[in-house]
């Protein structure tokens, strides 16, 4: 090419520039020529002075398209406009490139509930074997293939991470990569939170080491899911755990939250309402609200399913769907506590009976303790009977 081709707005690439150039201006010196140019990759503003020789080597775009292009990759990129919008017409697409079977509860979860709120913040606590992994797969899956979602964080109990990232790869080919210590210490001067989009890491670890959990703050993700987020509990304002602080930072640094626990409700309405201000602090700021959801028999931020309520689908002969589980029957033996004996190894020494009626429960098992001393035995009495080991 020649000289009078390097016109301003001009696109231009070539050996001398390291990305495509748009030329601002170009500025004659003598023999050479001063191209003031700005890449189109990166920004930064390019200022060579090249030689004839130099400009040769330059191509410039025309300044009219001439549609020469590979109609080969021209059909790939009009493939992938059309998949990046196959979920408006099937709102089960995911399914179709993930490798799962689901079960009804499952689909419930995601498509009734997940994604019919503009900013995710649920509770999922179904009983435990409902395949909550499953349900969170598919909730990444939906939201990447709508371009909501980009950078995905999951908190694991340590035991769990290893877990979580073999079946993201194997159920719904998503690479997910377990940030521990030793991959924080080998890139020391660098942030793997925000180096890295999708990334799997221990509640316990991140929220103890106060170097992870301050490089972890510095950043920013689209969607994050606690499993076994009932680790994450306050016994009150002023007694929250480590835990309970992380949730709630990252509750702040997210625009979807989803917590997953078979276990939310420890028995305390002022337990389990600090737990549920994870999700939104304003709307269960005090226990009332809960009360009310209770009484209305609606809660729009939290489900739970228990074995006995998950089905197979209908068969397609009987029409009748099946339980996944065995009905359990539950029920309290109390007269075996009542009627019990002392079974110390060495009765003479402790020598006093179990008293036989339910008031005088708490003080049998006072004795017993007391007792077990001259046993010689670990004390691990419980009403109606002193069991010395």
């Amino acid at each position: 090419m020649n000289i009078e081709q390097l016109k301003p707005n001009a696109i231009a690439h070539g050996p001398v520039f390291p990305e495509p150039v748009k030329i601002i201006a170009v500025v004659p010196m003598g023999s050479s020529v001063k191209i003031i140019a700005e890449g189109l990759e990166s920004g930064k503003v390019h200022q060579p002075v090249l030689s004839s020789g130099q400009i040769a080597t330059l191509e410039v775009s025309p300044d009219s398209k001439p549609y020469d292009g590979d109609p080969k990759r021209f059909r790939l990129g009009i493939e992938s406009i059309r998949l990046g919008l196959a979920y408006e017409y099937d709102p089960y697409f995911s399914l179709s490139i993930a490798r799962v079977d689901p079960l009804p509860h499952q689909l419930e979860a995601v498509y009734d509930y997940f994604l019919k709120l503009p900013r995710i913040r649920f509770l999922l606590a179904d009983d435990p074997g409902a395949g909550k992994t499953i349900m969170a797969g598919l909730l990444v899956k939906e939201l990447k293939v709508r371009g909501l979602i980009r950078r995905v964080l999951i908190v694991t109990p340590a035991n769990l991470s290893f877990q979580w990232q073999r079946e993201l790869k194997d159920r719904f080919r998503e690479d997910f990569t377990v940030v521990r210590s030793d991959l924080l210490r080998a890139n020391y001067g660098a942030n793997p939170w925000q180096d890295l989009d999708q990334v799997i890491t221990s509640v316990s670890w991140v929220s103890r080491i106060e170097d992870a959990k301050d490089s972890l703050m510095r950043s920013h993700w689209d969607l994050v899911i606690v499993d076994e987020a009932h680790k994450m509990s306050a016994y009150g304002e002023d007694k929250k755990t480590l835990a309970y602080q992380l949730g709630e930072s990252l509750s702040r640094m997210t625009d979807h939250y989803l917590l997953m626990t078979a276990t939310p409700h420890k028995g305390d309405p002022k337990n389990f309402s600090l737990f549920l201000r994870l999700l939104d602090p304003d709307v269960y700021a005090d226990v009332k609200s809960i009360h009310l959801a209770m009484e209305r028999n609606e809660a729009p931020f939290y489900l739970r399913r228990v074995k006995e309520a998950l089905v197979t689908f209908p068969d397609q002969k009987t029409g009748k769907s099946k339980s996944l589980f065995t009905r359990r029957i539950v029920h309290t033996a109390g007269g075996i506590a009542l009627r019990g004996r002392c079974l110390c190894q060495r009765p003479q020494s402790c020598g006093r009976p179990a008293q036989q009626n339910r008031a005088g429960i708490h003080s049998e098992v006072r004795e017993c303790r007391n007792q077990n001393a001259e046993c010689g035995r670990e004390r691990s009495c419980f009403p109606g009977a002193c069991r010395c080991r």
